[in-house]
């Protein structure tokens, strides 16, 4: 393969780049002396303090490979002279390679991405001196695509975790992974944009925008400011040329730090509900309201019984902040809330009848149990279901929600996507996970689903 040469800088470029490098933070950019006493910038001293915090992750798994529909007629097989085991399908054994970050040396937990280890039998740690382990998988949460591990060695480097909410635009940032698996690399860029959701890549979306060069395989690995502190976990980019475009995402510290430990305490992310329907305030809403406020959710529908009922808040209501944090779209609350452990307090700021006021409520459990769709099913593989809450969408009522699916899975082919709701399988109504497990009496046989899709209702065979 032909590598492609790189235009040369002229010296004008180069000494406005070399000036622009100096102006960084001190304590990040080092002078490094050269043979002839020259001193020229380098993040070289910062990255051998932080790289070996940061880990290669290989997985392997066992998948059952995909048979000619002939293979299973009893008069082909017996023609062939084949055993009489026509559901037995061939396994083969595949791989995967992701990255990820040392938390905690003392513990052995290394933070990554969820769908890094999905479906995963065993999972390799490779550190960066080039020792080998194996590692066993704490938790995932698929809402936010992370995953603990914990890995047993010794003279572990953990990495400091920094307060992504300080992150600006155009803060120097630094990603080290192990893109296509090529062993740890770093790239460099800056942050082009907070807060990004509507991305529709996982249910919790926050994420900081990055051009730094992030690429397959670079998921589960750090984002770094130039102090060498984490600030993101390097998730996932636009592709449509399939390679980087320079349009990455990470999640942020901020997201991350809640969900490590609660899956560090409980092996699991108990999700807190507040008991709302909401939408965004638009400017007909707000005229409509007659209220001067441009930004901010607006309550429309308050559930019985609920933390929301319980603190007050009516139809109607206007939420501006959570603890003093602005609310400016209905992303941003479910995230606050989602985020926030069970039992937390919240102190919501909202605007009603035209004038400020607060309520606090107690964020509850949202109840309701989920499950990797291969628990269920073999057809399932890759999506993620669990209980629908009373009013968490507004065209199905009860049900079985997709909560994720993993773009080329099984389910994914099959044509589930992330949303739809189970309301019938195998011609039995089903409204909870378990009535779903029990309509499902052979995880390898075909399954017939009748699913609701923003209220659009419709069959699909999965075989």
């Amino acid at each position: 393969m032909q590598a492609t040469r790189f235009r040369r800088l002229s010296v004008p470029a180069f000494l406005i780049l070399l000036g622009m490098i100096l102006t960084l933070p001190a304590q990040a950019v080092l002078p490094r002396v050269i043979g002839d006493g020259q001193e020229l910038p380098s993040l070289a001293p910062m990255l051998e303090e932080v790289s070996p915090a940061v880990v290669n992750i290989a997985t392997f798994a066992r998948v059952r490979a995909h048979q000619n529909p002939l293979m299973q007629d009893p008069f082909f097989r017996r023609f062939f002279n084949l055993p009489d085991q026509p559901g037995q399908m061939p396994e083969r054994r595949t791989a995967s390679a992701g990255s990820g970050v040392i938390v905690d040396a003392k513990n052995g937990y290394v933070l990554t991405n969820a769908h890094v280890v999905r479906n995963a039998d065993e999972v390799e740690v490779t550190l960066v001196d080039g020792r080998t382990m194996k590692a066993e998988v704490v938790g995932t949460d698929s809402g936010v695509d992370l995953a603990v591990l914990k890995v047993e060695a010794a003279n572990l480097v953990e990495i400091k975790i920094a307060d992504s909410t300080t992150l600006r635009v155009g803060d120097f940032v630094i990603a080290i992974g192990n893109p296509f698996g090529l062993g740890q690399t770093v790239t460099s860029g800056i942050v082009s944009a907070l807060g990004r959701t509507g991305l529709r890549i996982d249910g919790y979306e926050n994420f900081i925008q990055t051009d730094a060069s992030i690429n397959p395989g670079n998921s589960g690995g750090a984002l770094v400011n130039l102090r060498g502190e984490l600030v993101g976990i390097n998730t996932a980019i636009i592709a449509p040329a399939g390679g980087n475009v320079g349009i990455g995402f990470a999640i942020p510290t901020e997201m991350a730090g809640n969900v490590m430990m609660q899956l560090i305490e409980n092996g699991e992310v108990r999700r807190g509900v507040l008991g709302v329907t909401v939408q965004d305030l638009g400017p007909e809403l707000a005229e409509a309201f007659d209220v001067e406020q441009k930004s901010g959710v607006v309550v429309s529908q308050v559930l019985d019984n609920s933390a929301a009922s319980e603190a007050g808040l009516q139809p109607g209501d206007i939420v501006t902040a959570v603890d003093g944090k602005p609310i400016t779209r209905a992303a941003d609350l479910r995230n606050r809330v989602g985020l926030s452990p069970v039992g937390e307090q919240v102190r919501l700021d909202i605007v009603r009848d035209g004038k400020p006021r607060q309520v606090v409520a107690v964020i509850r459990e949202t109840g309701g149990q989920t499950a990797d769709g291969n628990a269920v099913s073999e057809h399932l593989r890759g999506a993620s279901i669990r209980d629908l809450r009373d009013g968490e969408v507004d065209y199905a009522s009860k049900g079985v929600l997709v909560e994720d699916v993993e773009d080329g899975s099984a389910a994914w082919r099959a044509g589930l996507r992330r949303g739809d709701v189970i309301i019938n399988a195998n011609r039995k109504d089903v409204e909870n996970v378990d009535q779903l497990r029990a309509a499902v009496p052979d995880q390898d046989a075909a399954l017939l689903l009748r699913l609701n899709r923003s209220g659009g209702m419709f069959f699909v065979v999965l075989r």
